[in-house]
């Protein structure tokens, strides 16, 4: 009789793009960032409720000891988000999260490590800032992204859940872009039909890059980091054609 075959393969690993926020803290002090975030979760509790967030120590002037880092990271659970690693940084912050059990999360560079080749710092992590004025000034045309490749085109509409990346180049979607379903460029981002979800561009940092669309209803849209949330559209912008850019550390949006 033979012996039954043997099922040795227990799982798949693989790699791909997660959508994780980064908390950058700039004071150890737990119950003011438990406050803080809370705010956050209250305001858009679709977007930020049990999000995943990586902790960035590199605007702390000192790296904190184990027992107040462990109390960050209980304020942002108590927050209602889940902390899933540290931003990654120098040899000191390495061996905190090897102390704390927790991984070095590459996509999020301290604003203190070194760019490779480069003496000079590299750019800091994204960062989560409070809403901007809306400006209504529009400027119609889009600087070409430096060292962008061709376009990256989607055809027909992105579903809730899913994600679309054009890596070191603008996006082109084609269709709609539903509620719960990102969208994300390392350059400008064009959608041409309605955003319900979420756009973010400019996603390694150029403040250059723009987003586009044609019926303005977002959930979420970025550039470089610099973020607004909506949980409800102002009046003059819903269902309208927009553009998105950065001024400085504002992002601005207004009617095409």
């Amino acid at each position: 009789m033979n012996a039954k075959a043997e099922v040795t393969d227990a799982c798949d690993l693989r790699f791909g793009q997660v959508g994780i926020a980064c908390v950058r803290v700039r004071r150890v002090d737990a119950a003011a960032l438990c406050d803080e975030l809370e705010r956050r979760v209250r305001a858009a509790p679709q977007m930020f409720a049990r999000a995943a967030v990586v902790l960035d120590l590199s605007h702390l002037s000192n790296l904190p000891d184990d027992g107040a880092v462990d109390a960050l990271l209980e304020a942002v659970r108590s927050a209602g988000m889940l902390p899933v690693g540290l931003a990654y940084g120098t040899s000191e912050t390495e061996a905190l999260a090897k102390r704390m059990g927790l991984p070095l999360i590459a996509k999020f560079r301290a604003a203190y490590e070194p760019a490779a080749g480069s003496t000079s710092p590299a750019e800091p992590a994204p960062r989560a800032e409070a809403a901007p004025t809306v400006q209504r000034e529009p400027i119609l045309s889009a600087p070409p992204s430096d060292g962008m490749h061709g376009a990256q085109h989607h055809a027909g509409s992105v579903r809730s859940g899913q994600q679309v990346y054009a890596r070191e180049r603008d996006l082109i979607i084609t269709g709609a872009v539903a509620n719960g379903a990102e969208v994300i460029a390392d350059g400008n981002i064009h959608i041409y039909g309605s955003l319900r979800g979420r756009a973010m561009a400019g996603a390694q940092g150029d403040g250059k890059a723009r987003i586009f669309v044609s019926d303005f209803r977002a959930e979420l849209v970025a550039i470089a980091g610099q973020y607004r949330v909506f949980e409800q559209i102002p009046g003059d912008l819903e269902g309208q054609s927009v553009q998105c850019w950065l001024e400085g550390d504002k992002l601005l949006i207004a009617r095409l």
